[in-house]
């Protein structure tokens, strides 16, 4: 069971970016790795959403970066292609290196 302040933490986030009121489901421990190197490796939080029209569920999670060590929040939306935590951490690894090699 996840700690009851992050949970709320995180459901003030859905609240803010989606307008959304959440409950939590379940945690899923995700691990993501490509060519023996781990690019993600935690818990992912699942939510039911209420009243929001795009999707029923959504996945989320936070995480700090070593360089500034300020936890930045991620809420995916259980919509094609997403279909479960797994690809939820996929899509937001794929997108941040696509970001990285526009730099």
């Amino acid at each position: 069971m996840a700690n009851n302040d992050y949970i709320e933490r995180i459901q003030e986030v859905i609240l803010r970016l989606l307008d959304a009121e959440s409950t939590w489901v379940e945690s899923v421990h995700v691990r993501e790795a490509f060519q023996g190197r781990m690019l993600w490796q935690g818990p992912v939080e699942v939510f039911t959403l209420r009243n929001y029209p795009k999707a029923k569920r959504c996945f989320a999670w936070s995480y700090k970066k070593v360089e500034d060590s300020i936890e930045r929040f991620v809420a995916v939306l259980e919509i094609p292609p997403v279909k479960s935590a797994h690809d939820a951490v996929k899509l937001v690894i794929a997108r941040e290196v696509r970001e990285n090699q526009k730099k």
